[in-house]
């Protein structure tokens, strides 16, 4: 295991800037997940961790130790890709032992390797079969296998799951989560599905555009957007916007809610933003019902969604108007020029109010 460090790090393409001044420090045994829409850098920036980019500036420390220029062999860091790069004419053992063999382990020891790591990732079953005769999960806990095998002090995983479809997905979710609790070695995630990131990580970084946006515990990537980018970015349906002026209110469908679902008086203005919702569309989703319209009253009127849990009575039909309420203390400001988050809620929402 080992802590990592990334000091100002930039990659620049052809005059491209993919990877953006970025500093950042994942801590030994952290589960860390890099999220982000195509094209914002978090790739280039685990290939620069992996050493198959080099950082045009800045310095990556693996362990204590500068590798900024050691070669992929010298820094000791499994990369587990998207499409798992098995061997399709090795059995899933010798797939496993590939690396092993490639450093001259004794074959007592190669096979003593195989076996432990194969039951950790639970594929002892099938060592003799091809890659082709095991299913999409199996390949990918292979993938893993012949990465564990090596002892990483960092794993490194890029969309290792994008391939599967969406049960396996969860599954599979589920036993990364379980193998990174057993083996605790430091791992550095990529996505762009925000359900994985909030999943898996213990931390996330949000980036766009090659820079950092937001770092913080999934909880506090949710509840505390730092800006309107991740407020949106983060979250289905995403967060609701709606501008009023210099301030600019958010608040998450789930939380937008008929008045009459709040204990008390909803009228109190220091409690309650009161907004007459116009409904537009109900759909329908087994367990929620999201409901499409638009708000007025003490906010400007503006297209919002708000998540209803379907065993939560709700009559309302298409075209009706709604009282509905968000709990101040729910409510996030951010500055409409800049986007960034107002750290007290409350003086933004009295700026929004007054206009």
């Amino acid at each position: 295991m080992a802590q990592v460090e990334i000091r100002q790090v930039s990659k620049i393409f052809e005059g491209h800037t993919a990877v953006s001044e970025v500093s950042l420090t994942v801590h030994d045994g952290e589960f860390l997940v890099l999220l982000g829409p195509s094209g914002c850098g978090k790739s280039t920036l685990l290939r620069m961790l992996a050493g198959l980019e080099l950082p045009t500036y800045g310095d990556i420390v693996i362990g204590g130790k500068v590798a900024t220029r050691l070669k992929p062999k010298d820094r000791n860091v499994a990369m587990v890709f998207q499409n798992y790069a098995l061997y399709p004419h090795l059995t899933i053992y010798e797939n496993i032992a590939f690396p092993l063999r490639v450093n001259r382990f004794e074959k007592a020891k190669i096979d003593e390797k195989v076996r432990w790591a194969a039951d950790l990732v639970g594929i002892e079953a099938l060592l003799q079969r091809k890659p082709r005769q095991t299913s999409g999960g199996e390949r990918q806990r292979t993938a893993l296998a012949r990465s564990l095998v090596r002892d990483p002090q960092l794993f490194l995983l890029d969309e290792p799951l994008s391939n599967l479809d969406a049960k396996l997905r969860h599954s599979s979710r589920e036993e990364l989560r379980r193998f990174q609790d057993r083996v605790g070695v430091t791992s550095i995630y990529v996505t762009h599905d925000q359900v994985e990131a909030m999943g898996l990580g213990d931390r996330i970084v949000v980036m766009r555009a090659g820079k950092i946006r937001q770092v913080g515990t999934p909880e506090q990537i949710y509840s505390h957007p730092a800006d309107t980018f991740v407020a949106t970015f983060i979250g289905s349906p995403p967060m609701n916007l709606v501008e009023t002026g210099a301030v600019t209110v958010g608040f998450r469908p789930e939380i937008f809610l008929p008045s009459n679902s709040f204990a008390g008086d909803t009228s109190n203005a220091t409690e309650f933003l009161s907004a007459p919702f116009a409904i537009r569309r109900v759909e329908y989703l087994g367990g929620d019902k999201l409901i499409y319209g638009s708000v007025s009253g003490d906010l400007p009127q503006t297209e919002v969604i708000a998540r209803i849990p379907s065993n939560v009575p709700f009559t309302a039909n298409e075209g009706e108007t709604v009282p509905f309420a968000v709990p101040q203390t729910e409510v996030r400001c951010f500055d409409t020029a800049s986007g960034l988050a107002i750290e007290d809620t409350r003086v933004g929402v009295r700026r929004s109010l007054n206009g």
